[in-house]
């Protein structure tokens, strides 16, 4: 029998593992499949991903392997048959504290307990590393996502960092140890 890593998933069709440079354009596509829809569902998914790049709102997963590398830090690609269809990422905020980044999935994905498979890898993770707590922001306008945290814990905060947006929201939750 094959041994599998703490940090991997594997049910029927879905793994769970570390995301690596080779997928770094597929990562980017679904958050901003996803993102689009959300923020932008106007827009075609081609020109919100060339604002996302003009913006260099996805420069953290370009440079992944330092963002989130070492033993402070972990990015995790959720993928079906070889097609990535999710991400999930923790990195470090102060020396007790992680931040969760790039949670998406891709819709018809939602709803399965993949985001909370990838959530407790990531918990695990945040745990072995010393971190006690996890904080995160998020927009207002992901209200399914916000329920979700908050099913599994999380709780609002005052904002632990600016943000660039109005309407952001921040949640953190207590690792036990």
């Amino acid at each position: 029998m094959m041994r599998r890593s703490p940090l991997e998933y594997n049910s029927s069709m879905i793994t769970i593992a570390p995301l690596r440079p080779d997928q770094i354009a597929d990562a980017k596509s679904v958050i901003s499949a996803v993102a689009q829809r959300i923020f932008e569902p106007d827009k075609t998914a081609d020109e919100f991903s060339t604002a996302l790049d003009e913006e260099h709102e996805l420069r953290d997963v370009d440079d992944f392997e330092q963002i989130y590398a070492g033993d402070r830090g972990l990015f995790l690609a959720v993928m079906e048959d070889g097609r990535l269809v999710g991400t999930g990422a923790i990195k470090p905020l102060t020396a007790e504290a992680a931040e969760l980044k790039r949670l998406w999935l891709l819709e018809e994905y939602h709803g399965q307990g993949i985001g909370y498979q990838v959530v407790m890898r990531l918990f695990e993770f945040a745990r072995r590393a010393g971190y006690n707590r996890v904080c995160l922001q998020t927009s207002l306008m992901q209200v399914r996502a916000i329920a979700f945290y908050k099913r599994i814990g999380f709780v609002e905060v005052p904002d632990y960092h600016e943000s660039p947006y109005d309407d952001d929201i921040s949640l953190e939750i207590h690792l036990n140890p």
